[in-house]
């Protein structure tokens, strides 16, 4: 499992098989770490750095950002606090609704468009690669 560190943050990247956003959060759990969150531009451009420099910079990655609380409210479930910080995609979050009902409540990084690693509400069930985060 690939990681680096961040000020006083470790990365890891689960990159070794794909999980719904509840599996990926309690696979990070499991191991004693959390889903990440990202508090900053400059967090969010190092963590997209690794993820490139990985050779995974087209993939989609879990964080903990989700509004399964209250629709439209989104919140670091690692932490519980609100965003500070936001890096969404244009247009994002759009909760879209799928036929089967699935609205998009979990926050994830993709490079939608070519610009790099932005922000994307998506399905939770949908089953993508994810970052888990440990305090140094």
């Amino acid at each position: 499992m690939p990681v680096f560190q961040y000020k006083e943050k470790r990365f890891y990247l689960g990159t070794f098989f794909k999980a719904n956003w509840f599996k990926a959060a309690q696979y990070c759990r499991y191991h004693g770490m959390h889903l990440a969150s990202i508090s900053s531009q400059e967090e969010n451009d190092k963590l997209e750095e690794q993820i490139r420099d990985f050779g995974y910079g087209q993939e989609h990655f879990w964080m903990s950002g989700n509004d399964l609380a209250e629709e439209g409210h989104y919140f670091w479930m690692s932490t519980g606090r609100p965003l500070t910080f936001t890096n969404w995609n244009a247009g994002e979050p759009n909760n879209f609704r799928y036929d089967s009902g699935e609205e998009e409540n979990c926050m994830e990084l993709w490079n939608r468009d070519g610009k790099g690693l932005k922000w994307n509400d998506s399905a939770c069930s949908f089953e993508t690669y994810f970052v888990c985060e440990a305090m140094a």
